[in-house]
């Protein structure tokens, strides 16, 4: 890594713009989004993104900010050792640094050891390439750092003004490095499971999760849980990218090549205001608004497709449907704002004392699925998944049989 570009990424970072950095220092914009791309390589996280055509940096960039500040602190010193710290050139020349944080940390432990031949037996490096090194940066600083002695080599008087701004440089490159490496760590031990967004605390969905969760570190695995909800579509993409390696979709389009197993099969229903007094679809939809999952998610691709193919009522065509990706709310517009909505009966029945269920006129079947990528402990994870739900389903038909009977 090059100071240069830290040096570019950390004012990317504080301006929130390319162009911006590109015209300061006299750069194209691809050569500063290069050197972003370079630290979020070496530093195995992203930074920022494009959306409409701004950037925006994300929240792990501040923690990245700050850890650059030393290096960009030191750097306006390494600036006045080489007497570039006039004004308007210094960022220009910051911007351009060609040396690589690796030549300073080799300066540093020969002036450590005091001699290159030592410094280059612990490097594992060839005594003439270090020293060629050595020679780049004295040519870049326009200063000579050590003095070559039979007895060893002696850092000069700029070797001495130079030797703490490497150490800091190489301090707070360690620092970044190091959050980056455990950041890699537990990645790589943790087990990524994604799912479609419960309904809430209550919905088989979450208890699933829950009793997974509890179930996985009750047996000490060494792999630890990560959960995440997202929509059906967002799933497949991050199963197919490996962001996670576990999902939970109300869809099996899209699940050709990746093993995966049916968890439960339902039908769809409407919910409906508790103080609704409408017996049918038609009523209504015709008398409320609606809002549902958009057609992202599988529960709202089938609600649409049914919308659609089925309804004659006007109301129910999805350009008057408000779509929300976010079942807890759309419970709440139902429960408390007078609307209706669509879902799958397993959902619906935990949420009774909120809603009222209504029965479609027709039969309209709706299944959910587990699918995982080829690690071991994701197929673990899956067939508890599998055996979780038949357990849960089991148990919400016994209630509901119950709730049937005291209405009887």
């Amino acid at each position: 890594m090059h100071l240069g570009a830290l040096f570019i990424t950390g004012y990317v970072l504080g301006s929130g713009s390319v162009r911006e950095t590109a015209r300061r220092f006299q750069l194209s914009p691809s050569t500063v989004s290069t050197a972003i791309r370079q630290l979020e390589t070496e530093l195995a996280i992203k930074l920022t993104e494009r959306s409409s055509g701004t950037l925006a940096t994300l929240l792990a960039s501040d923690r990245v900010q700050e850890g650059l500040e030393p290096i960009t602190a030191a750097i306006g010193q390494l600036g006045r050792l080489a007497g570039r710290d006039a004004a308007g050139a210094y960022e220009a020349w910051a911007s351009r640094i060609p040396v690589k944080i690796v030549a300073i940390e080799r300066f540093l432990e020969v002036a450590d050891q005091g001699s290159i031949n030592r410094a280059a037996r612990r490097l594992h490096l060839g005594q003439p390439q270090l020293s060629l090194q050595l020679a780049n940066l004295e040519k870049f600083l326009g200063h000579r750092l050590f003095e070559r002695q039979a007895q060893g080599s002696l850092l000069t008087e700029e070797g001495r003004r130079a030797y703490p701004i490497f150490m800091t440089i190489s301090q707070a490159w360690n620092d970044l490095k190091s959050s980056a490496d455990e950041r890699y760590r537990r990645t790589a031990r943790s087990l990524r499971i994604g799912s479609i967004i419960p309904t809430g605390s209550e919905s088989w969905v979450a208890r699933c999760l829950g009793a997974l969760v509890s179930e996985w570190n009750a047996r000490r695995s060494n792999n630890a849980i990560s959960l995440v909800a997202m929509t059906a579509d967002d799933l497949r993409e991050a199963l197919k990218s490996g962001r996670i390696d576990v999902a939970i979709l109300d869809s099996v389009f899209g699940l050709e090549s990746f093993r995966h197993h049916e968890l439960l099969q339902t039908d769809m229903v409407v919910i409906a205001p508790p103080d609704s007094t409408e017996t049918t679809v038609a009523d209504l939809v015709a008398g409320h608004a609606i809002c549902m999952p958009s057609p992202r998610t599988g529960l709202g691709h089938a609600a649409m497709a049914f919308s659609d193919e089925r309804a004659s009522s006007r109301r129910l065509r999805s350009r008057d449907i408000t779509a929300a990706d976010s079942l807890p709310v759309i419970v709440d517009l139902v429960a408390n704002h007078g609307y209706v909505s669509f879902l799958g009966r397993v959902s619906a029945t935990p949420i009774a004392g909120k809603v009222r269920i209504v029965d479609l006129d027709e039969h309209l079947p709706l299944s959910y699925h587990v699918a995982f990528n080829h690690r071991k402990a994701a197929a673990d994870a899956s067939m508890m998944i599998v055996e979780m739900a038949a357990k849960m389903t089991s148990e919400s038909a016994v209630q509901a049989g119950r709730v049937r009977e005291s209405a009887a």
